[in-house]
C-alpha cells in the first residue's frame, strides 16, 4: 500500500467515525420511531443508493457508543423467530446533540467547499 492510500484510508476512518454517529441520529429523528440495527442498515443503504458509505457491521458500534452517551434511548424486546432485537431511538439530549452537528457539519463543510471547490484557495 502506498502512503497516498494509507494517509485516504486514515482520512475516511476519521472521517466516517463522526458522521456516522451525525447519519444515524439524523435518520432516528427523521423517522419518529424505534428501530433496530437491520431495519436502520436498510434504510441507510437504500439512501445511500448502493454505496458503501456505513455498511450494517459498523452500525452496531456506533449505535452502543451513541446509547453509552446517553443520546440513544434503547430497550430489548423478545423474538419468536430469532434472537432478542435491541430498538433505537434518540433521546431529547441525543436531538440537542444533532442539532449542534448540524450547525457545526454545515459551517464546515461551507468552509471546506469554499477552498475546495471552483475557484477555491486558488480562486
Amino acid at each position: 500500500m502506498t502512503s497516498a492510500e494509507l494517509h485516504l484510508k486514515k482520512f475516511r476512518k476519521e472521517l466516517h467515525s463522526g458522521i456516522a454517529a451525525m447519519v444515524l441520529l439524523a435518520l432516528l429523528e427523521r423517522t419518529g420511531e424505534e428501530m433496530y440495527g437491520y431495519q436502520i442498515a436498510k434504510e441507510i443503504g437504500e439512501k445511500a443508493g448502493g454505496a458503501s458509505f456505513l455498511k450494517q457491521g459498523a452500525i452496531y458500534p456506533v449505535l452502543r457508543s451513541l446509547h453509552a452517551a446517553g443520546l440513544l434511548s434503547s430497550r430489548v424486546e423478545v423474538s419468536v423467530s430469532g434472537p432478542p432485537r435491541r430498538y433505537y431511538a434518540i433521546s431529547a439530549e441525543g436531538r440537542e446533540a444533532l442539532e449542534a452537528w448540524k450547525e457545526v457539519w454545515s459551517d464546515l463543510r461551507g468552509f471546506v467547499d469554499s477552498l475546495t471547490g471552483p475557484g477555491g484557495a486558488n480562486g
